[in-house]
């Protein structure tokens, strides 16, 4: 199945935000106050900077900056801003203010002389809130650069929201990821958890963006503005050409506010939700196919968790109210190995299509045994749901294929891409390698899977503030979706820590052979092939570096 190239991208630490979105200014809706600890704003050196619960513009609060005597450094700044020389920066500002506190400035600083910056200057303020345009265009690279906005006159500024990008965001998507991805090309991406949905509204992530409230990250660390919400999603599978798996939120959430999402993503135009859809400027329906009905509600760290003889009643409620509004969606339950899954398949097999299995791996010094850990584990999940097809009742005349819709290497190692943006090696690319080999074996029963995370978290792809490359994981995801066959074909090799697949094209036309030498030697390899015949040139795609611990750093080193 090509849906085992799957990927999964999650509101947490720079997989979205820093990662796939643009957006260079950090809490631009002021969820943190200024100055205050987690805040990315400081306050300027002059005049006064309070947060005011009076006529925010998002939120709960917007920064009041108070000017007097022309004291010219009044207002509040944001460093840390990635820049390139050349490219230009666009956005806007949205702000309101006494007229005796004008003339307003915006400055974009590359570095710290005078010259080193580019300033608009905003002549008129009203008491209303007014949206200014923002073009900007950097002088020279920097990793530190700075936005400053200055109030020097004599009076009060409120600043209700901004924004910045790069003029090459494509939707508002960074050009350099969505670059990667398209080579990627993975067939279809899960979407917004994992963890984050069990506390996800999705009615904050639609809407005119500026208005939409930035909440606190309801399962990790952070805050989530809500600018990438589903429109945005939908938005982004289009341009990779990717079919989206939507996730609903069966943790605090409720089955009406699942019913709704899915008609606001399915609906018709005279739907309620649909009118809704097409008001934010999406009159046609996304006709969305999977859907997945939670997140790890076996697991204690789950928000809304529940024991599963609740749990079972309540994805049954929730499969019930979705299928009422679009009776043809596909549905996604919430599996672990072991009495969850067998409690999901003897109670829920009638109300989905597929059921979940989720592992993560950690780290092993011996390059064999780190490897060896990942076929070993695809192999367990597979072998328990082949016995739960003899021994379950209710499978017995039903298919109930399984998607492993989170997999991948963790464990305690490196982390220099954000929050769990850990460091992936050559060693794990081997193991994601081998990892698919299992999979191909097991394609009777495996459908879907889903790596994660795609961008940074765990991700495939690795980016800094300016540049993006692939990890050595990613490598391998990208070789083998593009140049892999279809039809699996019966392998197998007697060299010890070698592991080895085959399939044929299609067309039956080509065969492809893949071999993963997770040994510090080199091995040769006997061919002997059955049951058909090679004409014609072949040609070979080898992945490796100068040790097992080898890995690429985005705007650097390409050791892989």
């Amino acid at each position: 199945s090509k849906y085992i190239y799957g990927q999964f991208i999650e509101h947490l630490g720079r997989c979205i935000y820093g990662g796939i979105w643009a957006e260079k200014v950090d809490d631009r809706k002021f969820y943190h106050p200024v100055g205050a600890g987690p805040s990315p704003w400081e306050a300027m050196d002059a005049g006064e900077v309070a947060m005011t619960e009076e006529r925010p513009y998002v939120g709960q609060h917007s920064p009041l900056i108070t000017a007097g005597d022309g004291s010219e450094g009044a207002g509040i700044r944001q460093t840390g801003l990635g820049l390139e020389k050349g490219k230009s920066y666009d956005g806007r500002i949205i702000l309101r203010g006494e007229p005796s506190a004008a003339p307003v400035t915006v400055t974009l600083a590359w570095g710290e002389n005078e010259a080193d910056a580019e300033t608009i200057t905003i002549e008129r303020l009203t008491a209303h809130y007014v949206q200014r345009k923002l073009e900007f265009t950097a002088g020279a690279d920097a990793d530190d650069g700075a936005l400053n906005i200055a109030a020097p006159g004599n009076g009060e500024l409120q600043v209700g929201t901004l924004s910045l990008m790069p003029d090459d965001n494509i939707n508002g998507m960074r050009a350099d990821t969505l670059e990667l991805l398209l080579q990627l090309d993975a067939p279809a991406y899960r979407w917004p958890g994992g963890n984050f949905v069990s506390g996800y509204d999705w009615r904050d992530g639609i809407g005119n963006r500026d208005r939409r409230p930035p909440r606190k990250n309801p399962a990790w660390q952070g805050i989530d503005s809500n600018d990438f919400g589903i429109d945005e999603f939908m938005a982004f599978c289009r341009y990779v050409e990717a079919e989206p798996i939507v996730v609903v939120n069966s943790g605090f959430g409720d089955a009406h506010s699942a019913a709704e999402e899915v008609q606001y993503v399915n609906g018709a135009p005279d739907t309620p939700m649909g009118r809704l859809r097409a008001q934010n400027g999406h009159p046609e329906p996304y006709d969305v196919t999977w859907w997945g009905i939670g997140n790890e509600m076996y697991g204690d760290w789950q928000l809304g968790h529940m024991q599963l003889d609740q749990y079972v009643r309540k994805h049954n409620r929730f499969a019930r109210s979705m299928r009422q509004v679009d009776p043809d969606i596909k549905l996604v339950g919430v599996g672990n190995v072991g009495d969850w899954s067998e409690g999901m398949l003897k109670n829920c097999a009638s109300t989905m299509d597929m059921l979940s299995e989720h592992f993560y791996l950690n780290s092993k010094e011996d390059v064999a045994a780190h490897v060896q850990q990942m076929p070993d584990k695809i192999r367990s999940i597979c072998q328990a749901h082949r016995e739960y097809r003899q021994n379950i009742d209710a499978l017995q005349n039903r298919d109930m294929p399984i998607t492993v819709d989170e997999w991948n290497y963790w464990g305690e190692r490196p982390s220099p891409f954000g929050e769990i943006g850990i460091r992936y090696y050559l060693k794990d690319a081997l193991g994601v390698a081998a990892g698919l080999h299992e999979f191909f074996r097991n394609s009777d029963l495996v459908k879907m899977t889903n790596y994660a995370q795609t961008v940074n978290v765990l991700g495939a792809i690795k980016t800094s503030k300016t540049d993006a490359c692939f990890a050595p994981t990613g490598l391998v995801l990208k070789l083998y979706r593009q140049h892999y066959g279809e039809l699996p074909v019966e392998a197998s090799t007697g060299a010890q820590d070698v592991h080895v697949a085959a399939a044929r094209s299609k067309d039956g036309s080509t065969l492809t052979v893949s071999v993963v030498n997770a040994t510090e030697r080199d091995v040769d390899l006997d061919t002997e092939l059955s049951g058909t015949a090679l004409t014609g040139r072949g040609h070979r795609w080898t992945i490796t570096g100068p040790s097992a611990m080898a890995y690429n750093v985005p705007g650097g080193q390409q050791d892989v």
